[in-house]
């Protein structure tokens, strides 16, 4: 087993702590690539919960479908972040969806117990992990506060506040986001539709409190974004 200066994650403790089987000598034989296609699906609810994955390239969407059939979306994940976590807290059967959303969207899954050796030996690690299951499960409880109890425009904002806290870089009193969101994808997030995300978006612009491009939304002053 590797020590820990084998060991490869990004530094900073958020969500999106990664190990990535790949840069752990000896492991990287056993953990090939997976490609999928776009909206080709990596796990269904029921499928056993044994894996975790790593996103090496593209982007992959985490939900569910209501029993009236409607789809309720937890989260859009890209290069870098980690999914199936719930395996590591006993999940035995998957309670959502993985699917991949782009055209080569490649990850790399790690078996449970592989996963939970290396957790074993490597307790910054463990930690990070732990991190991440909180972290997410709480952004989760948040969500569907706010689906219930606030209104689309709000919970467009919020999102662009969770966005900018998550991975915002801060220029003096602007904060840059590399944003991997689609106006539709920002409407799947929060519950909205496509064309209230634009309205709400065209309306902060023309307030000249955020600018936006395809590859990213810069944010004036986070206190005037309300």
């Amino acid at each position: 087993m590797a020590d820990s200066s084998e060991l490869w994650f990004f530094e900073n403790v958020d969500l999106f702590n990664v190990l990535c089987p790949h840069k752990v000598k000896g492991m990287e034989d056993d953990h090939p690539m997976t490609h999928f296609k776009k909206n080709q699906f990596i796990y269904f609810p029921e499928d056993a919960s044994n894996t975790i994955y790593m996103i090496a390239d593209g982007r992959v969407k985490i939900g569910s479908y209501l029993e009236d059939g409607k789809e309720s979306v937890k989260a859009i994940l890209t290069k870098g972040e980690i999914f199936g976590e719930l395996a590591l807290t006993g999940e035995e059967k998957r309670q959502d969806y993985a699917q991949a959303l782009d055209a080569s969207t490649t990850v790399c899954p790690m078996t449970l117990e592989d996963m939970q050796n290396l957790m074993a030996n490597n307790k910054p690690l463990s930690f990070k992990m732990l991190k991440l299951i909180g972290l997410r499960l709480r952004k989760t409880e948040r969500r569907l506060e706010s689906l219930v109890f606030k209104d689309a425009r709000t919970r467009i904002i919020e999102f662009l506040k969770d966005e900018a806290d998550e991975k915002g870089k801060k220029v003096g009193f602007e904060t840059m986001i590399k944003s991997h969101f689609t106006h539709k994808d920002i409407a799947a997030l929060t519950g909205t539709s496509r064309q209230t995300v634009t309205t709400v978006l065209n309306e902060l612009r023309d307030k000249n409190i955020i600018n936006f491009d395809r590859r990213q939304i810069l944010i004036r002053d986070l206190e005037l974004l309300a």
